[in-house]
């Protein structure tokens, strides 16, 4: 549902709110590079065979392409693999790789259709163009809600190919001999009958000649030979370990300067007088601006900029910022809670169902404000351009957003904002925002200084104290069983801000009062219950905030599986079987559950002090099953050992990427739910770093155990739906050793870590 309603909000015309209220115009594309010119960008020299699938972004948008089909229908064709005289493969990724392992999933596509040799592939970033490199759920160029792959996966078959089929026809050509008795394996293009063989680098220039293909032959999945291989290796495991990979971080333009930024300590907050004499006194300090977006100080270096922005004396207009407290905002959810909210989900009578049932149980459930605390820093760099517009150097995770807001900043065209996008060291949701803050922050500091590039820097704090959280939110859950112990009602209220208001997605995310994110796993449970009611309050606040690794899910996944264990010990059940139970119209998610219990030995004895937890959840069309091992000792102190995690994702393209990410969101899940919290009093965050927004320690990670279900499905995503069981498996576990839900996150607040 997210995907499909992102994708329309894009196709209806974005009005982009600029960094806080300015209008934008619609939405604009900017034009695609000639093959020169983007050969020359790329430092690839002339000779090469570039290709891409020539299909125009509606047609898949509207759903999957035709197998085969190739056929030009777009005059600009997305360029997607180069083929080079010095027999290198360069896959261009669409897609921004933030340590996720997409350049390398990309690549993997391509290569297989081609038949390359995977040591002579590389990546590379395609250009920000929406148009021609516009993600088919969202309709613009953008990576989010785990769908890289998905999105990719027919257009990059093609490519490869056609790629392929070009090459063989060049051959085959030369040795004067029927296409059908040339082959193709590790790179080398062969004919068997003659002994004679080519390297892809030798037949490229002649190949680039050649018209592409109308239709191309896909692959038999039985033929695959790097699509599901464990053992391939990441294209930026080299240079991410010897440091030469290039980070937004390590841009050095000429004359470029650092720029950061003072902003209100309380979201809302605006610039009423600023004394910066003293910050203008220390040495490297080269302006001091007053800006809409708060007070910038550019130096010479980072850590000069920060010390003028220590020296400045500002004071701030707070008449419009939030100034509760988190304890106040839930005393002010709890209020709402008691009061019907605009209907997400309803079926059946509730109502009765409750009346007639044998027991009931209810339950609140609160979840904290979390940050995202990328390990790189948000930065970008903006070198103004004498013609107009900008190049901008960045992690890029939305670039067609970032294009049309930076355009309206500098009063230029989309496609004179040039964007170079650079690996980005996490995200988790943080970079892809629909306001293009940090982007659109330095663009307004570039454009006010107009001297020379900009590097605008966002420190730890600026980032842990800066919003665009996940957002708070309460749960207020009342569900019943039958004499049978059948799950036979479930009324669930959610309380928490919409991301989703006041943004460009507004008209087509928020429908009826309802942001689809906020209830996105509970109004469409999956588990049979034939009376069902969903509804939702979304209160307004100054505090920003954003989707995060796993957007709804995080906080709908964890209600909903704290809650079924509940439910299983009323109705006098095993957890397990209570669950498949109700997921026999779900075989995929039914069939992860069986995996991961199998695998961890459900059922089996455990120790005094040990206890097992389980939970199963669908998201990102991809669906998840965690079962948690701990133990709780006699201070009641709980210590995660052992997580085993079934996956289906469908067909799996980089099975060790795959398990890289279960384990990551495994950690990522139960970090945060061990510790992690924001905080306000008075309306200014208590935490600043991670000595108080804590992160997962090695000592807390548990062993970690990945089962991938096999599957001849599409692929779906792996980057986020890792995350929504991890922390109610944890806490069921907990619940089996003593009885008490954990219905307040994170544990660390019932003193159990």
């Amino acid at each position: 549902m997210l995907h499909h309603l992102i994708r329309q909000a894009a196709r209806n015309g974005i009005q982009e709110t600029g960094v806080r209220d300015t209008a934008l115009p619609e939405l604009a594309f900017r034009a695609a590079p000639s093959r020169r010119s983007f050969l020359k960008a790329a430092g690839i020299g002339g000779g090469a065979l570039v290709l891409g699938a020539h299909v125009p972004l509606p047609a898949l948008a509207a759903g999957p392409a035709p197998a085969g089909i190739v056929g030009p229908a777009d005059p600009r064709p997305q360029l997607f693999v180069i083929v080079a005289p010095d027999n290198t493969v360069t896959v261009l990724a669409k897609h921004l790789d933030k340590g996720q392992g997409i350049v390398t999933g990309l690549a993997t596509i391509v290569a297989e259709e081609l038949d390359a040799d995977w040591a002579q592939v590389r990546g590379a970033f395609a250009p920000a163009d929406s148009k021609l490199y516009g993600n088919h759920f969202f309709g613009i160029q953008g990576t989010g809600g785990s769908t890289a792959v998905a999105n990719s996966w027919d257009e990059l078959r093609m490519a490869g190919a056609a790629a392929r089929a070009m090459l063989v026809a060049t051959a085959a050509a030369r040795w004067n001999v029927p296409t059908g008795e040339v082959t193709v394996a590790k790179g080398v293009v062969s004919h068997a009958r003659s002994g004679r063989n080519f390297t892809f680098g030798e037949l490229a220039t002649d190949a680039a000649k050649l018209p592409a293909p109308q239709t191309v032959a896909l692959k038999d999945p039985k033929d695959y030979v790097l699509i599901g291989r464990p053992d391939l290796h990441r294209l930026d495991h080299i240079s991410k370990t010897d440091g030469t990979a290039v980070f937004a971080m390590d841009i050095r333009r000429p004359g470029q300067v650092t720029a950061v930024l003072a902003r209100s300590p309380r979201f809302g907050g605006t610039v009423k007088s600023v004394d910066d004499a003293a910050a203008r006194a220390i040495p490297g300090v080269l302006d001091v601006l007053t800006l809409p977006v708060g007070v910038a100080v550019l130096a010479k270096n980072t850590w000069t900029a920060i010390k003028g922005r220590e020296a400045l004396k500002i004071t701030w207009d707070d008449s419009k910022a939030e100034t509760r407290g988190t304890e106040r905002m839930l005393a002010d959810y709890r209020k709402l809670a008691d009061t019907a909210g605009a209907v997400a989900a309803s079926k059946g009578d509730a109502d009765k169902a409750f009346a007639e049932a044998a027991t009931v149980v209810e339950a609140e459930f609160t979840f904290p404000y979390l940050a995202h605390a990328p390990m790189e820093p948000l930065n970008a760099v903006v070198a103004l351009n004498p013609e107009g517009g900008c190049t901008i150097w960045a992690g890029s995770q939305f670039q067609g957003v970032e294009q049309m807001v930076v355009a309206h900043i500098l009063g230029c065209t989309p496609e004179q904002v040039k964007i170079e996008t650079q690996w980005a060291g996490g995200s988790f949701g943080r970079r892809a925002t629909t306001t293009a803050d940090y982007i659109a922050e330095a663009a307004i500091v570039a454009k006010a200084y107009g001297k020379a590039p900009v590097h605008l820097v966002w420190t730890r704090e600026d980032d842990i104290q800066g919003g665009r959280y996940r957002p708070l939110f309460l749960h207020r859950i009342k569900a019943a069983v039958d004499k049978a112990g059948t799950l036979v009602a479930w009324r669930q209220r959610i309380v928490g801000q919409s991301f989703m208001a006041g943004t460009p997605f507004e008209k087509v995310m928020v429908k009826d009062g309802v942001d689809a994110t906020m209830v996105e796993g509970a109004s469409d449970m999956a588990y049979a219950v034939p009376n069902l009611a969903v509804d939702a309050h979304s209160p307004a606040s100054p505090v920003t905030t954003l989707w995060w690794r796993s957007v709804g899910h995080t906080h709908t996944a964890y209600a909903k599986e704290v809650m079924i264990d509940r439910l299983a010990k009323a109705a006098g059940k095993d957890p397990l079987a209570f669950r498949l139970e109700m997921l026999k119209d779900h075989p995929r998610l039914a069939g992860v559950l069986k995996l991961a219990a199998e695998k961890a030995g459900w059922g089996q004895p455990l120790a005094k002090g040990k206890g097992r937890g389980v939970a199963v959840h669908e998201s990102f069309n991809s669906f998840v099953a965690h079962v948690a091992e701990v133990t709780v000792d006699d201070k009641g102190h709980v210590k995660v050992d052992r997580v085993v995690v079934a996956i289906d994702c469908g067909r799996v393209i980089n099975p060790d990427i795959v398990k890289a990410q279960m384990e990551g969101g495994t950690g990522w899940g139960i970090g945060h739910a061990l510790r992690g919290e924001i905080t306000m009093t008075d309306g200014i965050v208590d935490q600043s770093n991670f000595d108080s927004f804590l992160p997962m320690r090695m000592s807390d990670m548990p062993a970690v155990e990945v089962h991938i279900v096999p599957s001849r499905e599409r692929p779906t995503g792996a980057g986020e739906p890792g995350v929504p069981t991890s922390a109610p498996a944890v806490a069921n576990a907990v619940f089996s050793v003593t009885g008490q839900p954990l219905q307040s996150l994170p544990f660390s607040r019932a003193g159990l870590v």
